[in-house]
């Protein structure tokens, strides 16, 4: 493909993607500047709890007893 052909077409879809983003932000606004809902705080708090768990999961290397070497 020609690099002007291709620009072109890089450029037309450029500008197809912005304007479906726009659409997107008028059909969803975010609601940042408002006060939480408490669908967020819930998905916050589980998110956290899962990354406390998985935390917890991960064997503690400074704990695990050293391996000595082996001495035949």
């Amino acid at each position: 493909m020609h690099p002007e052909t291709h620009l072109q077409l890089h450029d037309l879809r450029s500008v197809e993607l912005r304007r479906h983003a726009d659409d997107f932000r008028l059909t969803h606004p975010r609601s940042d500047s408002g006060p939480r809902t408490p669908r967020t705080d819930m998905r916050t708090r589980l998110g956290w709890t899962m990354v406390e768990m998985g935390l917890r999961l991960i064997p503690d290397r400074s704990a695990a007893p050293s391996r000595a070497p082996r001495t035949a």
